[in-house]
């Protein structure tokens, strides 16, 4: 075997070099990048010593994702970090041979990227969390805070390879909670405008919101049409909260970054993406926002505040 003492000094003078394909703008990304970075370090692999990253960003364009999968194919990367699923799905696109690296991906198994979580197959490895079973929480915990909701708005970007599976599901799933999900589209930012238009005219009297980046980058202007129209709304990432959002279940992604890092350093080391088995969350937060409650006049069941890990008050 092979002993990291051993591995290092047949490294020295050696650069790497692994991509970032990046749904997200890349300054919205900046502060995740550099939680990478820390984490790789911590591993060895120091960005201008012995590794060289390179980052492609759509800046949330989710047609501009082929061109530059492609550009990093050209560049020679060793390895592919692919943000979200339009990502690896267009980096699966560019190359069948360099392995990728999913940063987040709900259901890789349904979207066709890998054979199974515990034997990947192909060239595609890494973090899955869960989207289908969250959003369908997620539409449970609006009906307890609201039981009155009957029509519940859906952001969906059609481009997204898993938009379609979670329309599905929410679709088989809302009726016996006595609920309807209108689906509401959107590809570029200046669609919201439209959709929340759309949602007024469609009398929707609850919002809730999957893991999808486009809608992420607009998670300010969401809330505040939320807060303005008094609509409870439901998140599945915790980081809706700090715009406003009145509450979010969603998994803890505070490791991920080291978690991303041990897939890249074992690749790099010589590991075949068809062996890493792909891990799923092992923590999930639920995170609830008093004062936008309070704001839109709900009053939060006590059981509910009581499982919350986080109340903003």
């Amino acid at each position: 075997m092979l002993c990291f003492s051993s591995w290092a000094a047949g490294q020295q003078g050696k650069t790497s070099r692994i991509g970032f394909l990046l749904y997200s703008s890349a300054t919205a990304y900046s502060p995740r990048l550099a939680e990478h970075r820390k984490a790789l370090a911590d591993l060895g692999w120091v960005d201008g010593r012995n590794l060289v990253i390179e980052q492609r960003s759509a800046e949330n364009q989710n047609d501009r994702l082929p061109e530059l999968a492609a550009e990093l194919v050209r560049a020679g990367v060793s390895v592919i970090v692919a943000e979200n699923a339009s990502a690896t799905r267009a980096a699966m696109q560019a190359t069948s041979s360099i392995p990728i690296v999913m940063a987040g991906v709900g259901d890789p198994v349904r979207y066709g990227f890998i054979a199974s979580l515990a034997r990947p197959g192909g060239n595609v490895t890494g973090l899955s969390f869960l989207a289908g079973e969250m959003v369908l929480k997620n539409l449970e915990l609006l009906k307890e805070v609201a039981p009155r909701t009957a029509r519940v708005a859906l952001f969906i970007n059609p481009t997204n390879p898993g938009a379609a599976p979670i329309v599905a599901d929410l679709e088989a799933a809302a009726p016996a909670l006595g609920l309807k999900v209108i689906s509401v589209e959107v590809v570029t930012p200046d669609d919201f405008e439209r959709a929340f238009a759309t949602i007024v005219r469609e009398k929707v009297d609850g919002i809730l919101v999957g893991p999808e980046q486009l809608v992420f980058s607009q998670r300010h202007r969401i809330a505040a049409f939320a807060e303005k129209q008094r609509l409870p709304s439901a998140y599945a990432s915790v980081r809706f909260m700090d715009a406003g959002g009145l509450m979010a279940m969603a998994p803890n992604t505070a490791d991920f970054p080291r978690r991303l890092a041990s897939y890249v350093d074992k690749l790099l080391k010589g590991a075949k993406a068809a062996d890493l088995p792909v891990e799923q969350p092992s923590k999930f937060e639920l995170v609830i926002n008093a004062k936008t409650a309070k704001a839109i006049g709900l009053t939060l069941p006590h059981s509910l505040l009581l499982r919350a890990d986080r109340v903003i008050e």
